[in-house]
């Protein structure tokens, strides 16, 4: 099959990029003109000021694009540019220009939503990725769950119905003093702060809906620095922005992982600009079903605290009656550890009760890697029920 080769054109916010990329998994090329240093002045985004510096630098972007794949408009197949959502000017200066560079070219113009172009980002990330699968799409304008069924079917599942997760995170930035953009300063900050220092409100809805709601426990946060200031009272930035921080990542995750059952999918693909927060991210890697040991046959995973002894690869689990091969072995107490389980179909629930394991914390595969990747000899390990 031969190749297709397609440039995109992106202008929905604060940069303007292009990009040549081949079957839609390989990139060639990728030129961004960053406009962060130009709105910082601002503290935000000013929607008239990007349309302009869009104006300014599209055709750059596309011929640097263009030199850096070592190829002209000819090599090209067809032209994708996005349409919405974005700021109304920023994405009309992009538009024209594609339509432009179509008309001129003879070349295909395809119209790309952002909110798709984001989630289909992690096929470019990682190579093997497949639907279906969740996405959770986290960025300054948007805050969508989506199940994606197949390349081309999305269904979204939960939207926030006020303000997106990173315009709360800019807001109480901008609050706390930090300037823009507030999503990376306030998790550097949360770092050295303590999160269970102050409860700030987590929107729940009465009906049955997985939608978010962000205005709250921002006002909240503002609320509490301005009377804080009215009193006259110091405040400990660190322990507002990690407080701040674990009320948004909470919902965040509680709401995708109860996505991720309802559709019965063991895969999450993040996107977004907030996506790249380590927050976010540490608590979708190391949380999931499990199995762990069987009650009923008395071998019950011991509860306690412990420590992982190491991790090792590619090995087989023997016990009586049973060797088990596992990608991924990481013991944390004598011969119970936790490892993948490619003999189980699910996880979680009751299942532990009776068909659980001789002891061992059974985990999805994904899952497993998952922790193998980001979990170091001496980490402690909490076993509840």
């Amino acid at each position: 099959m031969e190749k297709k080769i397609i440039l995109g054109i992106e202008s929905s916010c604060d940069e303007t990029a292009a990009a040549i990329v081949v079957d839609g998994r390989n990139v060639l090329s990728n030129v961004i003109a960053s406009q962060i240093d130009t709105h910082k002045k601002f503290g935000g985004v000013v929607p008239e000021v990007a349309s302009r510096m869009h104006i300014e630098a599209a055709d750059g972007v596309v011929k640097a694009a263009l030199k850096e794949a070592d190829l002209t408009l000819e090599d090209v197949d067809a032209i994708g540019v996005t349409y919405g959502p974005g700021l109304v000017g920023a994405l009309l200066v992009g538009l024209q220009y594609a339509k432009g560079l179509s008309l001129g070219s003879k070349k295909p113009l395809i119209p790309v939503n952002h909110i798709q172009g984001h989630i289909c980002a992690n096929f470019i990330e990682h190579k093997d990725l497949e639907p279906p699968f969740v996405s959770l799409v986290v960025s300054g304008g948007h805050t969508f769950i989506v199940y994606v069924k197949d390349y081309d079917k999305f269904e979204v599942i939960g939207q926030t119905r006020d303000d997106a997760a990173g315009e709360a995170y800019d807001k109480v930035a901008r609050a706390l003093g930090l300037g823009y953009p507030g999503g990376p300063k306030i998790d550097k900050l949360a770092k050295e702060g303590n999160e269970n220092a102050i409860e700030f409100p987590k929107a729940k809805f009465h009906e049955q809906t997985l939608d978010f709601s962000f205005s709250g426990v921002k006002s909240a946060v503002l609320n509490y620095l301005n009377k804080a200031k009215m009193q006259n009272i110091e405040v400990n930035k660190a322990d507002v922005a990690a407080s701040f921080q674990k009320a948004i990542v909470d919902v965040l995750s509680d709401n995708v992982f109860l996505t991720c059952k309802m559709e019965k999918v063991n895969k999450i693909a993040i996107a977004g600009g907030v996506a790249s927060n380590s927050c976010l991210r540490e608590r979708l890697i190391t949380e999931g079903d499990i199995v762990s040991g069987n009650v009923n046959n008395d071998c019950a995973t011991p509860a306690g605290i412990y420590s992982l002894v190491y991790k090792q690869k590619d090995t087989v689990l023997k016990g009586e009656g049973y060797a088990s091969p596992v990608d991924f072995w990481m013991p944390f107490n004598g011969g119970i550890g936790i490892h993948d389980a490619s003999w189980r179909y699910t996880f979680g629930g009751s299942i532990y009760v009776s068909n659980g394991s001789h002891g061992c914390i059974n985990a999805p595969h994904s899952l497993a890697n998952a922790i193998y990747n980001n979990i170091e000899s001496g980490t402690p390990i909490i076993c509840y029920y």
